[in-house]
């Protein structure tokens, strides 16, 4: 029986929980340890003069952040929000944002040798490689897995900005 508990133990080590959502008709995943909370769609105001993808900020229980919407940063259409519409508040490098998402999946789990490199036939495709580490097999289907870090940090960095700007501290200087 101790052995069945050491297996169970190694395997739990060698996978990890991801928040999956639907964007089009790809379904993406997010390490877990990046995400806060999930929060219904609400209001929110809009800046103006910054990049298509950043819808505005929003008030969550006293502190501003900004959202960005996942399709517009994937550069896919936009859609309508609707009732499934919500966001995810992630934490990323001590910088909280919100990331509209036009439906939760679910939460998986995803051993490590279940997670592949992007293939290279991807290679040319700027949008989606630029933000994905790994494509996820989970049973018969995929999950792209994104790299929160990239998606807030890249070379446009105004996403970050916009976050500092917002009175938010770093929670490392905390």
């Amino acid at each position: 029986m101790s052995e069945d508990r050491e297996e169970a133990r190694l395997r739990s080590v060698h996978q990890e929980k991801y928040m999956t959502f639907r964007s089009g008709n790809e379904y993406f995943g997010l390490k877990i340890q990046y995400v806060s909370e999930i929060i219904p769609f609400q209001a929110i105001t809009a800046i103006p003069e910054t990049e298509e993808y950043i819808k505005g900020l929003i008030n969550l229980r006293g502190k501003i952040l900004p959202v960005i919407d996942v399709r517009l940063r994937f550069m896919q259409d936009p859609f309508d929000y609707n009732d499934r519409t919500c966001i995810i508040i992630i934490t990323v490098r001590g910088t909280m944002v919100g990331l509209v998402v036009e439906e939760i999946a679910e939460v998986v789990e995803i051993e490590d040798d279940n997670i592949l490199p992007p293939p290279t036939i991807m290679r040319g495709d700027r949008v989606q490689n630029k933000y994905v580490y790994g494509i996820g097999r989970v049973g018969d289907t995929v999950k792209l897995l994104i790299d929160p870090d990239k998606l807030l940090h890249d070379e446009d960095s105004s996403t970050a900005e916009l976050a500092n700007d917002t009175g938010e501290e770093d929670e490392r200087e905390v």
